[in-house]
């Protein structure tokens, strides 16, 4: 770069500038003076033309887009000179990728830098190569990198570039490498002394034996000797020595290469790699230098990973559990938490359970630290290494916990709970109090299959029921119970509530007024449950009652006209039935126990991709068997499945998860049902949260491929699952998807995509402008879904990170994907998922927007008028104040138009304009650019005409004030609102609306609501 003033000249500027909009003007000018130049090539002399590649190189270093130039880069690699030729490579390597269709242009060139005898051409190309190679790079020139990398006349810096080339080759390309002719000469590289040479070849020997280990098998007893050479620090130059240890990188790669091969079947080979593994064992502490700790623990850990591989004896198991148990003691965060983590791994390991069992207080104490990863490995090592023998101590330390949890860990911190108790209970007793205390305190992270489980043990052990009666009624006595210990208790009470009449507060009228107090409480699918329990209570009482009888009576008779189908199809079929007598006894006799079945919460966490606690449970399912229930999944009739048809009343008896189910959602029956009827819940305990949805729809659809069949089926298999003889490649699509996206786009959690063999839902969390989204795709299929794929296509003002989605999702199995999301700037641009899959010789393909819109980034803020009025006068018009006539709305009513606005996070502020007919509203918008940024609007509407208003909205960013002025105008238009129906009331009279049933969209993030569908 000597000489090259106007490039200093250039990054002095830069540096100058005094904000972030000078720096982008400076960058525009000299970007136009580049295009400029390159548009004139008579006086673009090869100096010039290497300036301004440079240039180029320093503004996308910046950040800023260079779309233009690359192609005079990619000339430059052509070039005679060194300094030509470096500018060449190295600006390519940074502009261009391996898509690229340049690239293309430069293969040859490149080729005949490798071929040649510049040695320093030939680290340039190899480079090059190794960074942005693509499979046109991998066909022409893995013969020619090979020949380097073996050849014994090449200096080990171009070989050990030849090594890593041949990786990034191979990546791309496996038939690369030719297997035949190459094992040979890989384990003769093993023998370099070089040590450069001898990690670039490690490091593409884990890549070859991870493909195939069997062709490898002469590299075993090589990379044992690599070890044993450098844990005696034998011939280890003092530049590969890191803060006293030979080589830790080589060591790290040697050893992860070996834990590719199935056992070590040599003795001599066996013993020497055991000694080496000792005297890393037995030579790693804690020191206070942090770097020395990294190398050290890299190797340890790896050291760890391959001593559980090979199964060692149990002594040398008992060390590396003693070693872990000093490191999860220590106040280094990063070294506590991988030794959590590896205790967990070694979990697998039958032998030294109960070693790890000795460092329980430990592991407890780490359920208190800062740092929330360190208290989810500690929960994820609990939570494998619980028994019979510590199962009590440990659950009720989660219990605990779980009052000081944080929110994001509480939803799983419950399940492993609710799992330990079932699967470990020393008693029935002691399962029921621990369920009832997390409804108690974490009832909103309790899902229904917890307390649906609860009602199976009671109902199928006689000498439970009046405990769980007893404290059911304890609980109810509380000022304030979440809804779901509503549910739960008064399905008991309901159930049981008669074995406590002699004990005082426990009579059918006490029960019922103070389950009553409840009711105004609750939201609508708890309150078919209360009549039920009401019902039930009315039914024990004989002789009837006739205060409870006329206080009951009038509650049913309340409901008898509410909008709700569901509730008012009870009320009215309770109060017939009440005045039968004998038969209305009949009806609502005692559950009768349920059939046996796994239950839904082991499956849960079978499912579960974690390998250590997929190991970990596998173990604890070989241990002594729990007390615990298990159900067994009926058999449909005549080993064939049966449509779902499910009647209001029966006599006969129930299936097995209906009758809870029932109880808690809408449209579920009242009374028995008929046990040949297969479960309908088998995906909802597949699926966890995301059950199948009320009538599947097929939907042509261009690219979902094709449909199976037609309309909505008059019947709707109620196990959606698929027997593997009838399952077809049809795919059809389930539901609407631009419903469920803006479904989602008000709600957190629900059903984004589902088709006959996949259901994708989604989990999200917002906080300022970040938000966590986690995608759960679920097989519905008894085959696995392969060649799996899920691709994120961002807009730019969102940055996004998707983790990897397996390619295989097994049959009847859930995976989950987490995606960061962080809102750059104001944009009313959605991201893309490319979602795909192969089930049997059909690709499907779906794009699906991702609902992280821009109301998400928005927090409800609600302003008074002095608060409001000195804000909105201070933005004194465009571009921070825009104001537009819209026409076209949805004629609203201004209290609708008012839920509307607070739907999307825009809170209506009441009483601050003098019209009764406009709104003024306010929020809190957040991103990188803008940080928090207040936001105003005022609606005016016209009484006379519904269908226009004038909006005004305003905020301290133009592009914020635009885009938030566009969404409101999006929401007021073009979003459907959902329809009602009218429908014949029963019985005579004119026709009475009534709510039409739920869409899958609204549906979606309530497992209930999705099972009721079916009902």
């Amino acid at each position: 770069m000597t000489g090259m003033r106007g490039l200093s000249v250039f990054i002095s500027d830069i540096r100058n500038c005094q904000n972030k909009e000078a720096e982008r003007l400076r960058v525009d000018k000299e970007l136009g003076n580049i295009r400029t130049c390159f548009k004139n090539e008579k006086v673009l002399t090869p100096y010039k033309k290497k300036k301004y590649v440079w240039k180029m190189l320093y503004i996308h270093m910046l950040g800023y887009d260079v779309d233009f130039g690359h192609m005079e880069a990619v000339s430059l690699i052509s070039a005679p000179k060194y300094p030509e030729k470096q500018v060449g490579y190295i600006v390519t390597s940074c502009l261009l990728n391996e898509n690229n269709d340049f690239l293309k242009l430069a293969i040859n060139t490149v080729r005949n830098d490798i071929i040649g005898r510049n040695e320093t051409f030939q680290c340039l190309a190899l480079t090059l190569v190794g960074n942005i190679g693509g499979r046109d790079f991998s066909e022409s020139l893995a013969p020619d990198v090979q020949k380097l990398l073996i050849s014994s006349s090449c200096r080990p810096l171009v070989r050990k570039k030849a090594a890593l080339c041949l990786l990034r080759l191979f990546r791309k390309n496996p038939d690369a490498v030719n297997v035949d002719g190459w094992a040979d000469r890989m384990a003769q590289l093993l023998d370099e002394r070089d040590i450069g040479v001898l990690t670039s070849s490690t490091s593409l020997l884990v890549a070859l034996v991870s493909n195939n280990h069997e062709a490898y098998s002469s590299c075993l007893p090589k990379c044992v000797k690599i070890l044993e050479r450098l844990s005696r620090n034998q011939d280890v130059p003092q530049e590969y020595t890191y803060y006293g240890i030979p080589s830790p990188w080589l060591q790290v790669k040697a050893m992860r290469a070996l834990q590719y091969f199935p056992t070590i079947e040599d003795p001599s080979t066996r013993k020497a790699l055991f000694e080496v593994l000792q005297r890393i064992l037995m030579g790693t502490d804690v020191v206070k230098n942090v770097n020395k700790n990294n190398a050290s623990h890299a190797v340890l850990f790896e050291a760890l990973s391959l001593v559980m591989h090979l199964d060692a004896e149990k002594e040398m198991m008992s060390q590396c559990v003693a070693l872990l148990g000093k490191f999860i003691s220590v106040r280094e965060p990063n070294i506590r938490y991988l030794g959590l983590e590896n205790m967990t791994r070694m979990l697998m390991i039958t032998d030294v359970q109960d070693i790890i069992k000795k460092h329980q207080s430990q592991i407890i104490t780490s359920l208190k630290d800062p740092d929330i990863s360190i208290r989810r490995r500690a929960l994820d090592l609990l939570y494998g290494m619980c028994d019979v023998s510590n199962a009590k101590d440990i659950v009720e330390e989660l219990l605990q916990y779980l009052s000081t949890a944080e929110f994001s860990m509480r939803e799983e911190l419950s399940l492993k709970a609710a799992i330990l108790a079932e699967k470990f209970a020393p008693d029935l007793s002691w399962y029921v109090d621990v369920i009832l205390q997390l409804i108690d305190k974490a009832g909103d992270f309790v899902s229904d299959d917890i307390w649906f489980r609860v009602v199976q043990f009671v109902t199928n052990n006689e000498d439970l029921q009046p405990y769980a009666a007893s404290k059911a009624r304890e609980y109810l006595d509380k000022i304030a119970i979440h809804e779901t210990m509503v549910k739960v208790s008064a399905y008991i009470l309901g159930e049981y509530g008669h074995l406590l009449a002699r004990q005082p507060g426990c009579s059918a009228s006490e029960l019922f007024n103070i389950l009553h107090e409840k009711l105004p409480t609750v939201s609508t699918p708890t309150i078919p449950i209360l009549l039920s329990t009401y019902a039930k209570l009315l039914m024990h009482t004989q002789p009837p009652d006739p205060e409870l009888q006329k206080k009951i009576w009038a509650v049913f008779k309340k409901y008898e006209s509410c909008i709700d189908v569901e509730i008012q199809q009870r009320a009215v079929e309770y109060f017939e039935l009440s005045k039968k007598g004998a038969a209305f006894m009949d009806v609502l006799a005692e559950m009768p126990k349920f059939p046996e079945r796994q239950s839904s919460l082991i499956k849960k966490a079978e499912d579960v991709e974690d390998t250590a606690d997929q190991s970990a449970i596998k173990l604890r399912a070989q241990q002594q068997p729990s007390n615990a229930l298990v159900l067994a999944e009926p058999q449909p009739v005549n080993g064939a499945p049966s449509p779902l048809k499910v009647p209001i009343v029966s006599g006969s008896t129930q299936d097995p998860d209906s009758v809870a189910r029932s109880l808690s959602q809408p449209n579920g029956t009242i009374g028995n049902i008929d046990p040949q009827i297969p479960s309908p819940d088998l995906l909802s305990d597949l699926l966890g949260p995301l059950a199948i949805e009320a009538a599947p729809e097929a939907v042509s659809t261009d690219q979902h491929g094709p449909i199976g069949a037609e309309g909505v089926p008059e019947e709707v298999d109620g196990s959606a699952i698929v027997p593997v003889e009838e399952q077809t490649n049809s795919t059809e699509l389930i539901g609407n998807i631009a419903e469920r996206f803006h479904a989602l786009c008000l709600k957190d959690s629900g059903v984004l995509y589902e088709d006959s063999h996949v259901q994708i839902g989604i989990k999200a969390e917002w906080r300022g402008h970040h938000g966590r989204l986690v995608l759960f795709m679920g097989n519905k299929n008894t085959s696995p879904l392969t060649s799996v794929q899920a691709l994120i296509l961002p807009p730019a003002h969102l940055k996004l990170d998707l983790s990897p989605v397996p390619d295989t999702i097994p049959p009847r199995a859930q995976v989950q994907s987490p995606l960061e999301v962080m809102n750059i700037r104001p944009s009313r641009d959605v991201a893309v998922l490319d979602f795909s899959y192969k089930f049997g010789t059909n690709m499907v393909n779906a794009k699906l927007r991702i609902p992280a819109t821009l109301n998400k980034f928005l927090q409800p803020l609600q302003l008074t008028s002095e608060e409001f009025f000195p804000q909105w006068r201070a933005l004194s018009g465009p571009p921070l104040k825009l104001q537009e006539v819209v026409r076209g709305v949805r004629p609203l009513a201004l209290p609708e138009m008012a839920n509307l606005f607070n739907s999307f996070h825009v809170t209506v502020c009441p009483g601050l304009d003098p019209n009764p007919n406009n709104l003024v509203a306010s929020t809190t918008f957040y991103s990188e650019s803008t940080g928090a940024m207040l936001c105003l609007a005022r609606i005016e509407t016209d009484p006379a005409d519904r269908t226009q208003l004038r909006m005004t909205v305003g905020s301290g960013d133009p592009s914020l004030t635009f885009e938030l002025k566009e969404f409101i105008k999006e929401q007021l238009i073009t979003i459907p609102m959902g329809s009602r129906a009218i429908v014949p009331a029963a019985g005579s009279g004119p026709a009475q609306p009534v709510a039409q049933p739920p869409s899958p969209a609204t549906l979606a993030d309530d497992p209930g609501a999705l099972l009721a569908g079916l009902l």
